[in-house]
């Protein structure tokens, strides 16, 4: 079986890091990976995590099996943060992060769809296409970024939406679009859900940088916009950038339909999805999320915090903005401080991109 094997190509961005890492020169730096990094460098542990961590280890240790849908009031509270008020409809699994909650909702979706196609922005993080594709969808894209990768298209995108067959799956970005930086406003929000609604598509909204790009409520402004025009949509979440809890790979899967009761029904397909590949989720990282979250004073420790990255990632847009208009006057890099999150394409050409690696 294993004897003519080739070699596997390598991850197209953590083959980037591996060769950051094999790379002698001090000065170096590494943009590719999504991990934050504070001003020595290290991702930083938060101060309400490591509270939570010693609460937890002072009250009784529960060790066994948590439920084929984790934690409930880690479910509880990732609902309520995604949703505010409106959670009647919804129904929530936690995942083993957010790569882990695209793949029960894509595994999901062929099981109960298997017809449906889904349909991803161009540009889109890499692995959503393999997730996807992995889990037997037919995969596609659809236009977002305009040629130069520095703004959103918004007509072509609308263009897209409006040929797509009904039934078909959308992946969305809710904030911080991963790999630009390029979000919808207000008013495009509301003309893709109201386009979605119209051509009975069904969203798939990945939220992986909630708070990162304007504030925890804004960044699920679309969100909950789409939620309120769409009678279904699937939800992808993830707590490792806003915890800082990367290794802890905390993520949830949340399913909204008409209802509660279809919620539930839903949820149970769900939860078989999950059954026949991890079995059940691990314990610590969404019982100290839901110990901050749960907890008023460690909750505002978190809120204090996590605003204080996303001012660290809009200083540093200011700065880089400001020196290259110094030193590249002729060449505007303006759009770098309008985009959100970790994220920006630089609109630089794969040649340049090169000379920067290699020089």
């Amino acid at each position: 079986m294993f004897q003519s094997l080739q070699p596997a190509p390598p991850d197209p961005i953590l083959g980037i890091t591996e060769a950051f890492r094999a790379d002698p020169r001090p000065e170096k730096i590494n943009l590719s990976v999504g991990v934050f990094k504070d001003d020595a460098g290290a991702t930083p542990a938060l101060r309400c995590v490591a509270e939570a961590e010693q609460q937890l280890l002072a009250g009784v240790a529960d060790r066994g099996y948590l439920g084929i849908d984790g934690l409930a009031s880690y479910n509880e509270q990732v609902r309520q943060l995604l949703l505010g008020s409106d959670v009647q409809r919804a129904a929530t699994a936690q995942t083993p992060g957010g790569t882990g909650a695209l793949r029960v909702a894509a595994d999901f979706i062929h099981a109960v769809a298997p017809n449906a196609a889904i349909h991803c922005s161009s540009p889109t993080w890499g692995n959503h296409l393999k997730v996807f594709a992995a889990a037997g969808l037919d995969v596609h894209n659809y236009a977002y970024a305009d040629a130069r990768q520095r703004t959103l298209d918004f007509d072509a995108m609308r263009q897209a939406l409006d040929e797509m067959k009904a039934g078909d799956v959308v992946c969305l970005h809710a904030c911080c679009h991963n790999p630009t930086g390029i979000d919808p406003t207000a008013e495009q929000w509301a003309e893709i859900a109201a386009l979605l609604a119209e051509r009975s598509l069904v969203p798939l909204i990945d939220i992986a940088y909630q708070g990162f790009g304007d504030g925890l409520e804004q960044d699920v402004a679309g969100l909950r916009e789409v939620v309120a025009r769409c009678p279904e949509a699937l939800i992808c979440s993830s707590f490792s950038k806003n915890f800082s809890l990367y290794g802890e790979r905390v993520g949830a899967v949340t399913v909204v339909t008409d209802g509660a009761a279809a919620s539930a029904t839903a949820m149970s397909h769900v939860k078989s999805c999950i059954r026949t590949n991890y079995s059940n989720p691990p314990r610590h990282g969404a019982s100290v999320v839901a110990q901050v979250l749960g907890d008023e004073r460690l909750r505002g420790m978190w809120v204090d915090e996590l605003a204080e990255m996303r001012q660290r990632i809009k200083t540093l847009r200011d700065s880089f903005v400001t020196g290259m208009a110094a030193a590249a006057p002729d060449f505007d890099f303006s759009f770098i401080r309008e985009q959100r999150g970790m994220f920006s394409n630089s609109g630089l050409t794969p040649l340049q991109v090169d000379q920067l690696r290699n020089d």
